[in-house]
């Protein structure tokens, strides 16, 4: 029998992810991986797995497989409904799964996206250093029925946690911790104080390239057209319309509108878990 894990159902999207491929926007490949990394690392730290080991990623649950081997396992990320054999199992803590056995990923009631980390890590192919499936970036392809996740043949450490205890994703009213942006200068005061100062909605277009938010348009001070840009994970985009676009992992490599903030890491990845019609508010650290 193989050491792998065979997917049934990957719902809405599952894929596998790592920390990504940095250190190839020169050639028009963002880093991409896993939308929310911190959610990934617990999982790998619970299964005694490097931080950066792939894992799968799984979108708004509707997601099964069986160990074809004994496996263990940990499930992060959003708060949603984890059964081992139709018996509810624990989020945030480690799973062992007999031969044959059968996890299953709910839909989730708070945040989008849950991260399955297997003792041994993923070990499907490598492309540009990474793992990790692009859609953007037309690398690697989407989990499908009866595909083979691979799995290594041992973890680097053994777990010495049975559980961690973290706060369940919020369900509303999140507020995104950021910087000042490249493009800060290209806002008056007045329009950045709006922009802090008005609660967006989350609206149902956003994937794993980026959010985009409906509120009162944020006007600019400068008319010109901005060349394109080099953009990151976290970025906080002002469109033509005036209304936030949040970048995620797949956003694209360079950008032509200004971003007045840019996202801390631990608020890019709490981004990443936004549902449509959650409403955020952005905050100066």
């Amino acid at each position: 029998m193989s050491r792998g894990f065979r997917v049934v159902e990957p719902g809405l999207l599952a894929s596998v992810q790592d920390l990504g491929r940095p250190g190839y926007a020169r050639l028009g490949v963002s880093r991409g991986g896993a939308a929310d990394r911190g959610a990934l690392r617990l999982a790998n730290r619970l299964v005694g797995n490097p931080e950066d080991a792939a894992g799968i990623e799984v979108t708004a649950g509707g997601f099964s497989g069986y160990a074809e081997s004994p496996l263990l396992v940990a499930v992060t990320g959003a708060l949603a409904p984890v059964h081992v054999d139709d018996r509810p199992a624990s989020t945030n803590a480690p799973l062992s799964l007999a031969a044959g056995a059968r996890l299953a990923i709910g839909r989730p009631t708070a945040g989008l996206r849950n991260y399955v980390a297997i003792a041994g890590g993923v070990t499907s192919e490598i492309t540009l250093r990474s793992r990790s499936y692009s859609r953007l970036g037309g690398l690697g392809a989407a989990l499908a029925p009866d595909d083979l996740v691979p799995i290594g043949t041992g973890a680097s450490a053994s777990p010495v946690v049975d559980h961690a205890a973290i706060p369940s994703p919020p369900v509303d009213a999140t507020t995104l911790a950021a910087l000042p942006g490249p493009r800060r200068h290209w806002f008056s005061d007045e329009a950045v104080a709006q922009l802090m100062a008005t609660t967006y909605r989350v609206t149902a277009e956003l994937d794993r390239t980026g959010v985009r938010l409906d509120g009162p348009a944020v006007p600019r001070c400068r008319e010109e057209e901005l060349p394109s840009e080099g953009m990151v994970r976290g970025a906080v985009q002002i469109p033509a319309s005036g209304r936030p676009i949040i970048f995620l992992s797949d956003h694209p490599a360079t950008g032509g509108y200004p971003v007045p903030l840019v996202l801390t890491p631990d608020a890019a990845d709490h981004a990443a878990q936004l549902t449509p019609g959650m409403t955020v508010r952005f905050a100066l650290e």
